[in-house]
């Protein structure tokens, strides 16, 4: 589905990423862990064409996305969920949910439906600004309107950040519940190791922005963890 080839990526003349390989398979749970400031986010930039490339290919299904700027890879099936949400503060829940629509030029509104069956809370707060949610409200409505996309692969950057645990495992059974409905791929981003277990297949591991370990989830070892993420 999608792979990163030996991706290097520079800012103001120093190489954050050095010669990243990785792959997501269709249908797949994919977790990037590493401590803070190693590269993670920069990668999703990378695939999301927020972030050139120095050397290395990004390919969707096969079609090379290093000349597409990012509107035109998401139009190819790329969702993007940034750390923060990046939810729109002073509409309403249902226009948040309705700029997921339009913006592909979609204007069948019974995936809403589907959105809001997968995220039962937000069918409560249609009318709300999304503002005044709270932060796990707004990760819940943030996946959703990325959802709304149809997208072929989904990005999240730090899902659980600043969540409350029962939050967490509610998106964490969210996202086991998309894995099965075999639709979406996904690339997590996360520290929080427990959290990958729990819904991912497989794991890579970046260090000072290559990657350092990769492998099943239930291979990831607690000598792994304990070497390459604990600080």
């Amino acid at each position: 589905m999608l792979n990163l080839t030996n991706i290097s990526v520079s800012y103001d003349g120093s190489r954050i990423l050095r010669g990243v390989s990785m792959s997501i398979p269709e249908r797949g749970v994919i977790c990037l862990l590493g401590r803070n400031g190693v590269g993670k986010t920069t990668t999703l930039k990378t695939i999301m064409g927020l972030v050139r490339l120095d050397a290395g290919s990004a390919t969707l299904a096969g079609k090379e996305l290093s000349s597409l700027k990012p509107e035109e890879r998401s139009r190819c099936g790329i969702a993007y969920v940034p750390q923060g949400r990046e939810i729109f503060p002073h509409l309403t829940v249902w226009e948040n949910l309705k700029v997921g629509l339009v913006v592909h030029g979609n204007k069948d509104q019974s995936q809403v439906q589907r959105v809001l069956e997968i995220f039962p809370i937000l069918k409560e707060f249609l009318n709300r600004k999304g503002g005044a949610l709270s932060g796990g409200q707004q990760q819940q409505l943030a996946i959703a309107r990325a959802l709304l996309t149809n997208p072929k692969i989904l990005l999240l950057d730090e899902p659980t950040e600043g969540i409350q645990p029962n939050i967490i495992d509610l998106i964490g059974e969210t996202l086991v519940k998309i894995k099965q409905e075999g639709k979406v791929s996904i690339l997590l981003v996360e520290q929080y190791v427990d959290f990958c277990v729990s819904v991912a297949d497989s794991f890579y591991i970046m260090d000072r922005g290559s990657i350092v370990a990769e492998g099943p989830i239930n291979g990831l070892s607690h000598e792994t963890v304990r070497q390459h993420l604990t600080v």
